[in-house]
């Protein structure tokens, strides 16, 4: 509400609204490319480690992957365990970086889950299509 007891909405400044509307899309823009950017690290850190657990600890390709991929969730079933200093090492910075990445990765899926739903439940309540 303005002092005359108007809301105000008609004074608004076209331009001031495309520019909001661009700092949106900028914003937008950002996360998709934070988001790619963490999905092709994760997907990096993945090969990373299956190539050094089958170097340094001689697994096969499947194990060290699983490994891998065991590791970087921070699952952990125990039943593959790293046997030297550099691997042990390795595994810790390994899930670490993991974490971070996996977080970047599922905390921006949400979000777009939850984006997309909202939009979806405002499209039903007022039985419009865009």
């Amino acid at each position: 509400m303005t002092g005359d007891g108007s809301s105000g909405a008609a004074d608004e400044d076209p331009e001031d609204e495309s520019a909001d509307v661009a700092d949106y899309q900028a914003q937008s823009d950002l996360r998709d490319h934070v988001y790619k950017m963490a999905l092709a690290g994760a997907l990096v850190l993945l090969a990373t480690g299956t190539i050094v657990y089958r170097v340094a600890e001689d697994w096969s390709w499947v194990d060290s992957f699983y490994f891998s991929a065991i590791a970087i969730t921070t699952v952990g079933f125990g039943d593959f365990l790293p046997t030297t200093d550099f691997t042990k090492l390795f595994t810790v910075v390994y899930i670490v970086m993991g974490m971070s990445l996996i977080g970047v990765v599922l905390n921006e899926r949400l979000r777009r889950h939850a984006v997309h739903a909202g939009k979806r439940n405002t499209k039903r309540k007022t039985g419009g299509d865009g």
